[in-house]
């Protein structure tokens, strides 16, 4: 099981930890996690979240207030599973766990290469704990003969402006690299695990693949390598294969399934780096906004849903339908998009294709042929194109293949549709 602090980078980190601060209010912070940085790595042009997840607020309670709370989250039952599992694999000196790392890793059975567990000091603070996780990596990657098991370390990962701590379950690191290894309790039944949740947790170790990349090349005082396909083969680096060890069957006993995280270490690479800083998302919000979720000593909330509502609003999002699987205030953010007809709600790539079309008004107008969509109407920030010219041709092309489907899908029906016949004997408009 995996817990994590996330909290501002040095330098101006003061007013800007103050600022998240009175953002969250006296509510207890809610700490980022390789799950959550995942999904906001899924979406990174939704600045709600990004200011959300930086202040640590709490977006289950957060949508629970705004009226809206989301039916999904771990199971209470599978994270005791998982616990219960993971206690036993670790028990007896790790004898359990061993057993899968010998087969997948080589860890040596007899005493000549011993495992070594060093003391990552569990009870301390996040930046005291990584530190030690910092020092341990390093001698354990100096030797290159000795096999070193890091049980829960806790590791850095710099997201727009603030500094995550990660805790993966476990590294085993020998010949100067490292593996993560990730502890699961959903079974493996003849060799092969349910593929929706083996890409979770791909998407969720790729993120501590990223974490230890970044310290490998800050500790060699190199920058990281642009490809992200590539290994950088330096000390303590991280193998872009990861072991997900998980119970056997119906049973208890473990068994590994090594999985190659390269496409989700590449994902969530260039998508944490799209993200925007969280001091400029800060500095576009309006005075006085704060998402305070405390309660008065009778139990009465310090903000109505009408304040809440106004501050959540106040922070751009960026909806799709996956967010309703992703995010806490995915079903806000559907009722808000189905409340102003926004296109969104009918998913990115229907939102891509139309172009400066921005509700779904505009674009059923337009594939009947009653005209172009109103581009006075349009946001400000959409009505230039990429290369700086107005975006209302974008408009009228969007319009143009709307209408052009609408037609053909008219003819192969058999039925009739304003404006078919006239745009029948007309050429493909824009290639569509």
């Amino acid at each position: 099981m995996n817990v994590s602090t996330n909290v501002p980078l040095g330098g101006h980190a003061e007013p800007l930890a103050q600022r998240l601060a009175e953002l969250r209010g006296p509510a207890p912070q809610r700490s980022l996690n390789a799950r959550s940085l995942a999904a906001l790595a899924a979406n990174p042009g939704c600045r709600r979240r990004a200011v959300l997840d930086a202040a640590g607020v709490d977006k289950s309670v957060l949508a629970a207030r705004l009226g809206r709370p989301a039916p999904f989250g771990q199971s209470p039952f599978a994270i005791a599973r998982g616990l219960v599992f993971e206690s036993r694999l670790k028990a007896d000196g790790y004898a359990a766990l061993l057993e899968p790392l010998r087969a997948h890793l080589g860890v040596p059975a007899d005493d000549r290469a011993p495992l070594l567990v060093p003391d990552l000091l569990h009870r301390s603070g996040p930046a005291v704990r990584a530190d030690r996780t910092a020092e341990a990596l390093a001698r354990a990657a100096a030797d290159p003969d000795a096999w070193t098991l890091l049980d829960h370390p806790m590791l850095r990962l710099a997201v727009a402006g603030s500094t995550a701590y990660l805790e993966p379950d476990a590294l085993v690191v020998h010949g100067g690299r490292c593996t993560v290894v990730e502890i699961k309790s959903f079974p493996v039944l003849d060799g092969s695990a349910d593929p929706a949740k083996v890409g979770a947790a791909a998407r969720q170790a790729a993120v501590y693949v990223l974490a230890l990349q970044h310290a490998a090349a800050a500790a060699a005082g190199l920058p990281l390598a642009d490809d992200p396909y590539s290994e950088q083969r330096l000390p303590g680096s991280p193998r872009t294969g990861v072991l997900l060890v998980c119970p056997k069957d119906f049973g208890n006993r473990p068994t590994a399934v090594a999985v190659d995280v390269r496409r989700e270490l590449a994902t969530t690479r260039r998508q944490l780096s799209r993200m925007t800083g969280i001091g400029r998302l800060l500095a576009a919000l309006p005075p006085g906004t704060d998402f305070d979720l405390a309660t008065d000593e009778d139990g009465a909330p310090a903000r109505s849903t009408e304040q809440l509502t106004a501050a959540v609003e106040a922070v751009p999002a960026a909806y799709s339908p996956d967010c309703l699987s992703t995010c806490e205030l995915g079903f806000h953010c559907r009722a808000r998009a189905r409340c102003d007809d926004r296109v969104e709600q009918l998913g990115r790539g229907v939102r891509g294709e139309l172009g400066s079309i921005r509700t779904v008004a505009e674009a059923l107008a337009a594939a009947s042929g009653a005209g172009t969509p109103d581009t006075a109407a349009l946001d400000a920030d959409d009505t230039d194109g990429a290369d700086g010219t107005d975006g209302t041709d974008g408009a009228h092309e969007a319009a143009e293949r709307l209408a052009y489907a609408a037609a053909l899908r008219a003819e192969a029906l058999g039925t009739g549709h304003p404006g078919a016949d006239r745009l029948g004997t007309e050429r493909n408009p824009a290639g569509a």
